[in-house]
């Protein structure tokens, strides 16, 4: 028996690191520059009142994830490839959307790594995008790119949390009204909740986690009780830090400072670092912006990337040169465009909250009806009608809100 066990140790240690890779995966995509800016501008916008959203779209996903990342084990098959599957020709549709979702997310994602390093540094922010952008496409060059990716994630993921958790201290948030608002809010701004949902689950982000695991070898039954507590610790990651980076803005706007929002180029959370901690508070911001534009980018092109299998099957180096061609179109496109960064990260989250409800009713289904593709087992019934009612809540939310999503192109 004494003989098996470091074979079992090794193989329980990989397990831990897979899970470990894919929930940081998930953590840093869900945190990524959109959501930062989503959250300055929309706290500046309705107050104590956000943290409602900030709760939907935990809840949100919490739901999302747990029956993606559930789905796709129990399969063993890429999203694109189970719908596929379930229904010909979804696959296809889901990739193309969910690739240029991914496309919108990273082209917002290297200009927010240009605006971290501009707070960062002082660096112009289209050099910055660029230096960003050329870090990114150095990781997937690497012979060690997997491992360079997950331990990247990783550390960056931790940095962010903890420079955060500071700032929020600093600035001395009213939480007792925030606490309120998060369940009795003053007012419900849908916009506000599909924007911060697709900024968080929306697109790509969706599956980021899930085919980390798939790329680990987790999958299978017998892993799926790891696979939910990796999930749910994914969650509870990403839930925290959307509070805490609220907390710290609405202190900010709370103490009777206004974030300015009248132009796209303007920074809103950026003004309030500085304004909770001056010059420090900035460069703290450029740190957190950057961490979480870097990371974004590599977690944009790795799942947007992943689902091009299902048009033609690829090898690692042909996915890591896929992946390093997405990321240099993300960034002429970004250098071409020059639109305002701010408002396309805003309207990024937005766009990829309206791409969500598609491959969440493509799951959803798979569950209900086809235990064929899930290996003959019988999918929690509870979990499903969760999905069902996400499902119909962003399909709803998604129809009131695609007028100002799109309005934000234009500020």
């Amino acid at each position: 028996m004494a003989e098996h066990s470091p074979a079992v140790s090794a193989s329980s240690a990989a397990m831990r690191g897979g899970l470990t890779a894919a929930i940081f995966l998930m953590a840093t995509s869900a945190i990524g520059p959109g959501f930062i800016t989503q959250t300055a501008t929309f706290t500046a916008q309705l107050g104590a009142a956000f943290a409602f959203a900030i709760l939907a779209s935990v809840l949100i996903d919490f739901v999302v994830q747990m029956n993606i990342w559930r789905i796709t084990a129990l399969t063993g098959r890429r999203a694109s490839e189970t719908a596929n599957a379930a229904l010909p020709g979804a696959g296809y549709l889901l990739s193309v959307l969910v690739m240029f979702g991914g496309l919108v997310f990273n082209i917002g994602n290297i200009a927010g790594s240009g605006l971290g390093l501009n707070a960062m540094i002082g660096l112009d922010p289209k050099i910055g995008g660029v230096l960003s952008a050329l870090i990114a496409i150095g990781i997937f060059l690497s012979r060690s790119a997997g491992i360079l990716l997950d331990r990247i994630i990783v550390v960056l993921g931790f940095l962010m949390v903890a420079m955060t958790v500071f700032v929020a201290f600093v600035t001395n948030p009213p939480v007792g009204e925030a606490l309120r608002q998060t369940v009795l809010p003053d007012t419900i701004d849908f916009a506000a909740i599909t924007t911060i949902v697709g900024g968080t689950v929306g697109g790509y982000i969706t599956y980021a986690g899930a085919h980390r695991l798939l790329d680990k070898g987790l999958t299978g039954v017998e892993n799926l009780p790891a696979i939910t507590r990796g999930a749910l610790s994914g969650i509870a990651v990403t839930g925290v830090m959307r509070f805490v980076l609220f907390l710290a803005i609405l202190g900010v706007t709370a103490s009777g400072v206004t974030l300015d929002l009248s132009s796209g180029t303007a920074n809103p959370a950026a003004q309030a670092f500085l304004a909770a901690a001056g010059d420090w508070g900035l460069r703290i911001f450029g740190i957190i912006f950057w961490a979480a534009a870097i990371t974004s980018i590599i977690g944009a092109a790795y799942t947007s990337v992943s689902f091009m299998t299902v048009f033609r099957p690829m090898d690692d180096r042909a996915r890591n040169i896929a992946t390093v061609v997405f990321i240099t179109i993300s960034l002429a496109v970004y250098l071409v465009l020059g639109t305002a960064p701010a408002a396309l990260l805003v309207f990024a989250g937005g766009f990829n909250g309206l791409i969500l409800p598609v491959g969440l009713t493509i799951f959803t289904w798979i569950g209900f009806a086809r235990s064929d593709l899930l290996g003959g087992y019988r999918y929690s019934r509870p979990l499903l009608a969760l999905s069902a009612l996400v499902c119909a809540l962003t399909w709803y939310m998604g129809i009131k809100s695609v007028g100002a999503i799109f309005a934000f192109l234009g500020t």
